[in-house]
């Protein structure tokens, strides 16, 4: 027998039982997407062998929401299978993983109806939760899975597997249905009862439960100009030839590196060049600039400035952080902290006034926040603007209408600068763009604020509710959107965030995301940051670019 606690209440199970079995005997059998045991994520299909406390990680936890997830994917890529047959389903690819949707791409040349096929896999997904069958997992040696993709055709797959370090690959298996999934999988897909199968533009659309509310699917919003972005970073992945790890690595490992980050600069630069030269077009004298943390907002807004002035202009930056209120003044979340995130920290009737007398060409002494003593304090010199000068105005609550909505709209261009993460891991694993902020911000926080790799995942969560609240909501508000991210940045931030990873603490709470984030850097081969230009956007997270202080 093995003596093992959950909850503080201790229970002998039989050897041979699986976490699986004893989630099922406590009552959990619907909730429980992943077992917990002395600081080792387990799979519930696993049978327990040691002594120890348990924990049920259920969809609201991060593994336990990232283990539904995947799982959802591969029942899509099942459902697809049983729908357009052996060979046809090799045309759909993931594409996208935002929020709590993915995106495929159906590469087809004939006309298929996409609502039908989205029903048709709707309704296959359905009936294979009804028929609960079991998720297998087995184990195959990396060259032998190489191999047997090979057989496949499967050719992303064994451009992956090949620069794999590791000598054994776990794959998964729904009858008789076979793929490569990185990371933890349910043990059954009657677990999966919450999905929806649509479709959104060219896209088919698989829109999954938030985090925070894991048993419902939250309502589709046309979303036209995130369509564009995305389809604008395919085109670009096209452009450069690059669409998943596998042939990332094979471009460092043939010495072409260089030549691809000079491309990929070079198609920001020009996007950013028809930025400029709409808002001089369009005689617009704001431009306010609000995206999510760690999407390089501070970056894209210098060489905006260096376009504008390319065009005639003269900018000025703003950063809507000096029009905070005294903090006293600040409103208070649930538990009773001061949440600065909140519009209603910001004094919008001074921010008003000030825009409006800029516009009307009088001097402003301009509002500065002290962050140390939480007051609002003014600037020494007057600001005051001239026929060609424009205001650049940064801030998570720039498209938020209730800032700006008493200013002229003629005068107002709203950019979104996003980061979508443009590579996938293989055709069916995409790399969640969350994960590319949160690295980028994991060493940020290292280089310039001091602030080690446990306390910025255990801020991440919170900072990502923030987000949902502030500044998604309003992404559509934007006249463009911007995708900062570079499709080769991953391989150059492992070297420096792998060893701030390896400092987490075993024994924290964090562990186990620290752990997930090294498993996956271990798809990249390494790329020397000398070769990223100091202007780029990376440079705002490793440092040495031209526009920091």
């Amino acid at each position: 027998m093995i003596r093992v606690t959950v909850k503080d209440r201790i229970y002998q199970v039989e050897e041979g039982t699986t976490y699986e079995q004893l989630s099922d005997q406590l009552g959990l059998s619907d909730c429980a997407m992943l077992a917990q045991q002395n600081q080792k994520l387990k799979e519930l299909q696993m049978e327990i062998k040691e002594d120890g406390e348990i924990e049920f990680l259920t969809a609201s936890s991060g593994p336990g929401y990232l283990t539904y997830k995947r799982s959802a994917n591969l029942l899509f890529f099942k459902a697809v299978y049983d729908v357009l047959g052996d060979k046809d389903h090799l045309n759909v690819t993931i594409l996208h993983s935002v929020g709590n949707a993915l995106f495929y791409e159906l590469n087809r040349e004939d006309k298929i109806l996409f609502k039908d096929l989205a029903e048709q896999i709707q309704n296959r997904m359905t009936e294979l939760v009804s028929m609960d069958l079991p998720i297998q997992k087995f184990t195959m040696g990396t060259q032998d899975a190489v191999d047997h993709f090979g057989k496949l055709k499967r050719y992303d797959k064994v451009e992956l597997l090949k620069y794999r370090r590791s000598s054994k690959t776990n794959l998964y298996r729904i009858d008789d249905y076979e793929d490569y999934f990185y990371g933890y999988m349910l043990p059954r897909t009657g677990k999966l009862k919450y999905f929806q199968v649509d479709t959104m533009g060219q896209y088919l659309l698989l829109r999954l439960p938030k985090r925070e509310e894991p048993e419902k699917i939250p309502p589709l919003k046309p979303q036209p100009k995130l369509l564009r972005v995305l389809q604008r970073s395919k085109e670009w992945s096209k452009t450069m030839g690059i669409s998943d790890v596998g042939s990332l690595n094979d471009v460092i490992t043939r010495g072409e590196i260089q030549e691809l980050i000079l491309v990929q600069e070079a198609l920001q630069e020009n996007l950013l060049n028809k930025i400029a030269r709409e808002i001089v077009d369009k005689n617009k004298r704001i431009i306010l600039i609000a995206g999510p943390s760690s999407s390089g907002k501070t970056t894209f807004s210098h060489r905006l400035a260096i376009q504008l002035k390319i065009h005639g202009l003269r900018p000025h930056p703003i950063s809507l952080d000096d029009f905070f209120r005294d903090r006293h003044y600040s409103p208070k979340d649930e538990y009773g902290n001061y949440d600065f995130e909140s519009i209603e920290c910001l004094d919008i009737p001074l921010f008003h006034q000030c825009m409006m007398n800029l516009l009307d060409g009088k001097e402003v002494v301009m509002p500065r926040y002290n962050f140390i003593t939480g007051i609002s304090e003014r600037m020494e010199k007057p600001l005051k603007i001239q026929k060609n000068d424009v205001l650049i105005i940064e801030g998570i609550h720039g498209l938020n209408e209730k800032l700006s909505k008493d200013l002229p709209k003629e005068c107002k261009y709203k950019i979104y600068v996003s980061a979508l993460t443009q590579l996938a891991i293989d055709q069916h694993n995409r790399i969640p763009t969350t994960d590319g902020r949160l690295i980028r911000r994991i060493v940020r926080d290292a280089q310039f604020r001091g602030v080690d790799a446990r306390s910025t995942i255990a801020r991440w969560h919170s900072v990502r509710a923030g987000e949902e609240r502030n500044i998604f909501p309003y992404q559509e508000e934007a006249d463009v959107m911007f995708n900062s991210a570079q499709v080769y940045e991953l391989a150059v931030l492992k070297q420096y965030a792998e060893p701030l990873l390896f400092a987490v603490p075993r024994d924290s709470v964090e562990y186990q995301e620290a752990k997930r984030l090294l498993k996956f850097f271990d798809y990249f081969l390494n790329v020397k940051s000398e070769d990223i230009p100091r202007s780029s956007i990376l440079r705002e997270f490793i440092g040495g670019g031209c526009f920091q202080v």
